[in-house]
């Protein structure tokens, strides 16, 4: 949807602009800057980095693997009831459990290797590597911002170039608005790539490692309470603090 509000605004602009399409098109534009950004990124960052980024936005925009706090306090739940009720269970359910964070963070409860304390520092710490590192490799789309507008640019430094070199011929005079015109369509696509899909996935990648951060430390109470055998339903409650009234479980009907 947001990509498609993305095109519409594009096209709208494009085609009330009174522009001709076909001058809108150059491939010598777009080989500058789509080629020139992916050599940049690719001298500046690791690209096997990139690759998992685009997949983590594909994941999250495309097909819409959001934080489901909810879903995380439900499981959270039974976990918590089958410790109280039937513990000898609780490694086979651990195993069916999908959240990553989740399932290593009941692992490590159920081994019973670590004191309760020392197991919520490790946790905890594990969180915010998380976070800072996630915030960090979204930053990088942020600054990959700064490649489209300056391979634009180049292009119509380049066309500029053109320009000047063929004034001095015959009729050069009726080809300086068509030259410039195709000059400066290098620094349109740069202008657009750059702020149309760049900087939107990189803050949208920021937003992802803050619900990832939320959510796992939702989590990480979540388990700390399950040690402590708390009921399942004080254990939403607690849970539920961390979240927004919109975001929280309704203890009504899970009672239900």
């Amino acid at each position: 949807v947001s990509f498609a509000i993305a095109a519409v605004v594009f096209g709208y602009s494009v085609l009330h602009s009174g522009i001709d399409l076909k001058s809108m098109i150059d491939l010598h534009g777009i080989m500058i800057v789509i080629g020139g950004t992916v050599a940049c990124t690719a001298i500046a960052y690791q690209v096997d980095r990139i690759l998992v980024l685009f997949k983590i936005f594909f994941q999250r925009m495309i097909l819409g693997k959001k934080a489901n706090h909810k879903k995380s306090i439900q499981e959270l739940m039974r976990l918590a009831e089958l410790n109280r009720t039937d513990p000898s269970k609780l490694k086979e359910e651990i195993k069916k459990i999908q959240d990553p964070f989740m399932k290593e963070a009941m692992e490590m409860l159920a081994e019973e290797t670590l004191e309760l304390n020392h197991m919520s520092t490790l946790l905890r710490t594990r969180v915010n590597t998380l976070y800072v590192r996630y915030s960090a490799d979204a930053k990088v789309f942020q600054s990959m911002g700064k490649f489209p507008p300056a391979m634009g640019l180049m292009g119509a430094v380049l066309g500029m170039i053109a320009l000047l070199g063929s004034l001095g011929k015959p009729g050069a005079e009726k080809t300086i608005g068509p030259a410039m015109s195709v000059a400066l369509i290098a620094t349109f696509y740069g202008i657009a790539f750059a702020n149309l899909i760049i900087i939107p996935i990189g803050e949208n990648l920021l937003e992802s490692a803050k619900e990832l951060k939320l959510k796992n430390q939702v989590i990480v109470e979540g388990i700390i309470l399950i040690a402590k055998k708390t009921n399942p339903i004080i254990l939403a409650e607690e849970l539920n603090s961390y979240l927004l009234p919109h975001e929280r479980i309704d203890i009504k009907n899970v009672k239900k």
